[in-house]
C-alpha cells in the first residue's frame, strides 16, 4: 500500500510544486511554517481543488486532474487526525467512535472496535463526552474516530501541535504503536523536528512549496548537507538499540551497532529495539580513546564526511558500526583532529544529553 503525489497549485502569491511517494508507516511533511505542508494534506483529503494534480492511493486514482477525474472527500476513504480532535461535544465517546460507521450505513464492528479501543487505551473513557476529556484523551479519541471509518490512509495535521509537554508524551506511544501495528500509510504534518525523528519512517523535507529530499528518515536525519534545513542546533542522527539491561544507579544499557550506550532510564523490556537521536551538538570528538572522563558513552567511529558552513563551524559526518552520527564542532577543531574522510576516531556523547523525547521504540 502506498500514495503517490504530484501536486502544482498557486493561490496568494504562493505556489506549491511537489511530488513524493508514502509508503505504509509515517511519511512526515517537515519544513517551517507556510513551506506547504497543510496544502498538501488538504489535496490530499479533497478539501483543496489544486490547480494541476495526480494523487494515486494504492491502485485508486483520487485526483487527476489530466484526466478530468476528482472523488469527493467521503469517496476517497481517508481519515484526517486535525490539530483539534474536532470531537461531536454531546455524543459520548463511544457514540463518537461509531459515527462515521453509522454514517456509512455500516454496522458496528464489535471486535475491530475492540482493537482500535485497546491499541489507543481509551476502554475507561467511553461513557465520557468530550468535555470531560483531557487533550490528549481527545486526541486519542479522534485517531480511534478516524481508523474506524475504514480508512486506506490517515492524515495527520500537527496532531500534537495544541497539547503541552506532558499530554504530547502521553500520546507519542500511542502514535508508535500506530505505526507498527496499522498497516497503512500515514501522512503527518510536523515542523517539531523531535516529532519527527521519533515517529518518521519516511521524510518529506519541504521549504516554500518544493520538495527539498524525500526518503528513509535515518538516512536524511544522517546527511550534513540537510542539516541547515533541520536546524543546525537540532540536526542530529538517529541511532537503532536494542534494550540490553537495566541497571541499579538508574541507567538503561543499549546494544547499538558500534557498542553500547548508557542512558537515563527507559521504561521499556529488555529486547525491545528502540530509535535515539542524538544531537550533533552534544558529540565531542577525540582522535584517540579518551581516559578519565565522565562520560559514559564512547563509540569508535570513521569519518565519512565534513561539511563546512559559511561561519566558524562544520559538521562531521561518521560511520560508527552501521550506524551515521553527525558531530558539530569548530573549523578549528576539525583541523586540528585532521578530520578527513577515512580518519578513526571516537565519539563521545554524555548519557544525560539524551532527552527522554529523543527515544522512540520500533
Amino acid at each position: 500500500m502506498s500514495l503517490s503525489v504530484e501536486i502544482g497549485h498557486s493561490f496568494g502569491g504562493f505556489t506549491l510544486d511537489a511530488a513524493f511517494e508514502a509508503p505504509v508507516g509515517v511519511t512526515a511533511l517537515f519544513g517551517r511554517s507556510g513551506a506547504g505542508k497543510t496544502t498538501v494534506v488538504n489535496a490530499v483529503a479533497g478539501l483543496l481543488r489544486p490547480d494541476r494534480a495526480r494523487i494515486m492511493l494504492n491502485d485508486r486514482t483520487l485526483c487527476d486532474t489530466g484526466a478530468g477525474v476528482w472523488l469527493k472527500p467521503h469517496q476517497r476513504r481517508i481519515g484526517y487526525v486535525f490539530q483539534e480532535g474536532r470531537l461531536f461535544p454531546h455524543l459520548s465517546v463511544a457514540r463518537n467512535l461509531a459515527y462515521p460507521g453509522r454514517m456509512a450505513g455500516r454496522k458496528p464492528d464489535a471486535a475491530e472496535t475492540a482493537r482500535v479501543v485497546e491499541m489507543l487505551g481509551i476502554g475507561s473513557l467511553l461513557d465520557r463526552r468530550p468535555g470531560a476529556l483531557s487533550g490528549g484523551e481527545k486526541q486519542r479519541v479522534a485517531l480511534g474516530r478516524a481508523l474506524l471509518s475504514g480508512p486506506d490512509l490517515l492524515l495527520m495535521d500537527e496532531p500534537l501541535a495544541a497539547l503541552d509537554a506532558a499530554r504530547k508524551a502521553e500520546i507519542l506511544p500511542y502514535i508508535e504503536r500506530l505505526r507498527d501495528e496499522v498497516r497503512l500509510p500515514i501522512l503527518y504534518v510536523s515542523h517539531a523536528l523531535d516529532e519527527v525523528a521519533r515517529l518518521a519512517t519516511t521524510v518529506v523535507l519541504l521549504s516554500d512549496g518544493r520538495v527539498v529530499r524525500a526518503g528513509p528518515a535515518e538516512a536524511l536525519f544522517a546527511d550534513p548537507d540537510l542539516a541547515p534545513s533541520f536546524g543546525l542546533r537540532e540536526a542530529g542522527a538517529l541511532l537503532t538499540g536494542e534494550v540490553v539491561a537495566h541497571h541499579p544507579d538508574g541507567l538503561t544499557e543499549l546494544a547499538v551497532s558500534g557498542g553500547r550506550l548508557f542512558l537515563p532510564g527507559i521504561e521499556t523490556a529488555p529486547g525491545s529495539r528502540l530509535r535515539i537521536r542524538i544531537e550533533a551538538q552534544d558529540v565531542i570528538l577525540s582522535r584517540d580513546r579518551p581516559e578519565g572522563l565522565s562520560a559514559l558513552n564512547i563509540l569508535p567511529a570513521t569519518v565519512m564526511a565534513v561539511k563546512q558552513g559559511e561561519g566558524p563551524g562544520v559538521i562531521a559526518q561518521l560511520k560508527s558500526g552501521e550506524d551515521v552520527i553527525l558531530a558539530r564542532l569548530t573549523r578549528r577543531s576539525a583541523d586540528a583532529l585532521g578530520l578527513v574522510p577515512g580518519r578513526a576516531c571516537f565519539t563521545i556523547v554524555k548519557s544525560v544529553a539524551v532527552a527522554r523525547g529523543d527515544i522512540g521504540r520500533l
